[in-house]
């Protein structure tokens, strides 16, 4: 597959990128090589690749779902700009 000039001006359009028509060439070469590396990635044979995420294996590091101190709601509200009772008040957005 491969772009020309009018489809270069279409995406430009489209992504609401204003494309001077010196600039037409430059991407439409820009874009035929993407795409012709691309076009050399289906031709990599990954019969028997399992899928993956990632190129190193990972795992999440997890923490203990313990309860922790607490009771310091006066500190958490303190630069609200309005609470009250230790809540967040904030503008009624739905009728």
């Amino acid at each position: 597959m491969s772009v020309d000039a009018d489809t270069v001006r279409r995406i430009g359009r489209l992504a609401r990128i204003r494309i001077t028509e010196e600039e037409v060439a430059a991407y439409e070469g820009e874009l035929n090589a993407i795409l012709g590396f691309v076009e050399q990635l289906g031709e990599v044979d990954v019969d028997g690749v399992e899928p993956m995420t990632s190129v190193t294996p990972m795992q999440l590091r997890r923490r203990d779902d313990k309860v922790t101190e607490g009771g310091y709601a006066e500190k958490i509200v303190a630069n609200a700009p309005i609470s009250e009772d230790n809540f967040f008040m904030v503008p009624k957005v739905v009728e």
